[in-house]
């Protein structure tokens, strides 16, 4: 018989993920940040002056698009798409120099933010110089030509071809040139799942040589968050929630998604939860036509539930239209509900672990309710906090009773901030499309 006192157990469970996730992660909200559209500027230096702003808007994480040379050849638009590269070392000078990039990063830094920078792996502009210098590193089709990533319309970019070393070892080199010599604090991996796991493995292990950093991949897999990525896409949750914003579903879909949530991925597993991003409102439209009345409780859901909530530039001051994605489209910047309710919200995350990031947070545990199609409510709790939400993602005032005891406490109300008792009389009133939120 085996020994198993001196032998790994095979039965023995074991940690999913392999990764550290930096801690200043766990409480704040990524802010993903479009330079060109950001600022009349459109430079580093005029974004820089905002991050004191962003910062105060309840942000921990700057997420900027590409800051590379965007290629000429079979162009997209007058400017081009940001996501073809024609440099993986080079700055795009419509933003700056190098010297302003370092300069950015280094004032985030002071302010207490971390900044991740735009990352594309999967291809390239027609117009890279690696094109010609090394062609054995390019994807080709049936004919032999050079090809876009298949089945899209990504006309202006060409693949590369992960089977090669040298272009792994390249394209590991030149992120790990911008965690050295700019300071970045990671990446946000554009199409990750284009490019295989195991180049992305390693780079993770490569670059927290260095310092430790902050991947977040542009694709929705629990198998990314093994050993490379600390947090991936939540799609499904957006799909659902435009679902139910355009009566097409009711809150038994997100019932779906959250115990696939819970018992399909690990707790460290983190999921960046948004109602916006630059693909949502570029192609499909803003916050206001996505999420329609379902804005209001979508938004608290993406700071309150489970995950990492994403804030796109303009959502805080209620940017009434889609961004051209080619083009010089500046945001009008404007106070805004939305900017005063993201403020609130973060703040009132930030306040009570409970609701933090993996690992530090605590799972959502449905409380059933009396209107369940209709109504959302949970507590998340762990050894220092507990809080209790209530969601009406409905356009019927309801008046809810709840079951159970899980819930029974004194809280402080978000909204009022007075002192407010749940026991097993308790009745709370919603008005159509809101939220309630309760703090211990």
């Amino acid at each position: 018989m085996r020994n198993l006192t001196t032998e790994t157990d095979p039965y023995t469970p074991e940690p999913f993920v392999k990764i550290t996730h930096p801690e200043w992660t766990k409480s704040g909200a990524i802010y993903e940040l479009n330079l060109r559209q950001f600022t009349v500027e459109g430079t580093f230096e005029a974004a820089k002056a905002q991050l004191p702003r962003i910062k105060a808007l309840g942000a921990c994480v700057v997420w900027l698009m590409p800051i590379h040379p965007i290629g000429e050849e079979n162009r997209k638009g007058s400017l081009g798409s940001p996501y073809a590269i024609s440099d993986h070392l080079g700055v795009n000078p419509e933003f700056g120099t190098f010297e302003d990039l370092r300069s950015f990063v280094a004032a985030a830094h002071n302010l207490g933010l971390r900044v991740i920078l735009d990352w594309v792996a999967n291809h390239t502009a027609w117009d890279n110089p690696l094109r010609h210098e090394h062609p054995e590193w390019y994807a080709r089709d049936w004919q032999g030509n050079f090809r876009p990533t298949p089945w899209w319309d990504w006309h202006d970019i060409i693949d590369l071809d992960y089977s090669n070393l040298d272009l792994r070892r390249y394209m590991t080199d030149a992120m790990k040139f911008w965690v050295r010599e700019a300071d970045v604090d990671g990446f946000r991996c554009d199409v990750a799942g284009h490019v295989p796991i195991d180049f992305w493995n390693n780079a993770r292990r490569e670059l927290d040589e260095i310092k430790p950093v902050f991947l977040l991949a542009e694709w929705e897999q629990r198998d990314m968050h093994a050993r490379a990525f600390d947090a991936t896409y939540a799609w499904s949750w957006w799909d659902i929630m435009s679902r139910i914003a355009s009566r097409d579903a009711d809150v038994f879909a997100l019932y779906v998604y959250y115990s696939q949530n819970e018992c399909g991925w690990p707790a460290e597993a983190q999921r960046m939860i948004h109602v916006e991003n630059h693909d949502k409102n570029a192609w499909e439209g803003t916050q206001f036509e996505a999420m329609g009345d379902a804005l209001i409780p979508a938004i608290a859901l993406s700071v309150l539930g489970e995950g990492i909530p994403l804030i796109h530039n303009g959502q805080e001051a209620g940017n009434p239209k889609r961004l051209s994605f080619f083009e010089k489209d500046p945001i009008a910047w404007r106070e805004h509900e939305i900017g005063r309710l993201y403020q609130h919200l973060l703040t009132f995350r930030m306040r009570n672990s409970a609701l933090w990031a993996a690992p530090w947070g605590a799972r959502m545990v449905l409380v059933v309710n009396d209107a369940p199609g209709k109504a959302l409510s949970f507590v998340r709790q762990n050894a220092e906090s507990k809080v209790f939400v209530v969601m009406n993602f409905s356009a019927d005032a309801l008046g809810l009773s709840f079951e159970e005891s899980l819930y029974h406490g004194d809280y402080l109300d978000f909204d009022s901030g007075k002192s407010v008792s749940l026991g097993d009389n308790t009745r709370l009133e919603l008005a159509p499309w809101s939220f309630r939120a309760f703090a211990a």
